[in-house]
């Protein structure tokens, strides 16, 4: 697949982005660079592709064995990615790589041929479960989601819910002391709430849903603050995904002189706020690392929510 770093955003895709907080890139790499990275991922399971008795993990997340930068390995999506946040300059370095940590969705026996309501899916969340949550937090600013496997509608495909993140963007704008991963502000007993009730009881009352469906190739682009849940593979055909991290060198910024210089992340972060500006924000909390729930239990596999 020839490189495509000179790609440009359409209107019609920045226009999609502003209004639903994400976008679908087709053909960013290639089948033999998917097959590359993924090609082995059943010998990687140790199961079979032919006998679902062997599929004993309905959720699986690998380790990483390779990486390459992203320019090369997806020049299409860098391009789009460096549109979204305003420039290669706001990338933090280590966010310029992809690896090929693949995260597998089997579904279950007892899933199989079930279609339950987005609304009712247990895992809503947004990412970043290792930090303290601002508005302008600069650890978690891209939703990033390339696909190593054709996903069809019941097959696994992540679900997200446009509508909800304008309540996670509020939550934010009136917290600027700073909440944890579960959205309880710092001050409360942190103790209180360790789950995801806060998503879950924004989303139960929402209506608009998408699957993350498309080919091999595609990526997906999302707003930092976008909720979203792992999904039944009803289907129970394989789905291989990633979930690249992208942090910015310095957090995002809501009161620029010159608003030329706004990202689309950060425009579309405005709009869900009903402000063109953010006058004199600023957070009133220290950003620091939270040690996740994953990581508390020993010899806890790895954290699987896409």
């Amino acid at each position: 697949m020839a490189a495509n770093t000179n790609y440009q955003l359409s209107q019609e895709q920045i226009d999609h982005f502003m209004r639903y907080g994400y976008i679908i890139l087709s053909n960013c790499f290639s089948q033999e660079k998917a097959t590359e990275w993924a090609g082995d991922v059943w010998e990687r399971l140790g199961m079979s592709p032919t006998d679902k008795s062997t599929w004993t993990d309905q959720f699986t997340h690998l380790e990483e064995t390779k990486k390459e930068p992203v320019k090369t390995f997806a020049p299409k999506a860098w391009a789009a990615m460096c549109q979204l946040l305003g420039g290669e300059d706001r990338i933090a370095p280590e966010s310029a790589y992809w690896n090929d940590s693949l995260i597998v969705n089997l579904g279950t026996p007892e899933s199989e041929g079930t279609w339950p309501r987005p609304a009712d899916l247990q895992g809503w969340h947004v990412d970043g479960d290792f930090f303290m949550h601002f508005l302008d937090s600069p650890e978690q600013a891209l939703l990033v989601i390339p696909l190593f496997t054709d996903i069809q509608k019941g097959a696994g495909g992540t679900m997200i819910c446009p509508e909800a993140a304008k309540f996670v963007a509020q939550h934010l704008y009136e917290h600027p002391e700073g909440v944890t991963p579960y959205m309880v502000p710092l001050g409360e007993n942190k103790e209180v709430r360790r789950d995801l009730s806060f998503y879950l009881d924004i989303v139960k009352n929402c209506t608009d849903f998408h699957e993350m469906t498309g080919k091999v190739g595609d990526v997906v682009l999302l707003h930092p603050l976008m909720c979203h849940s792992k999904s039944v593979n009803s289907l129970r055909h394989l789905r291989v995904i990633t979930n690249p991290p992208v942090a910015l060198r310095s957090p995002f910024q809501f009161d620029r002189d010159d608003s030329s210089q706004y990202s689309i992340v950060e425009k579309k972060t405005l709009a869900m706020l009903g402000k063109d500006r953010l006058p004199g924000w600023t957070i009133k909390g220290k950003r620091e690392t939270v040690v996740p729930e994953r990581l508390k239990k020993k010899n806890a596999p790895r954290k699987t929510d896409l």
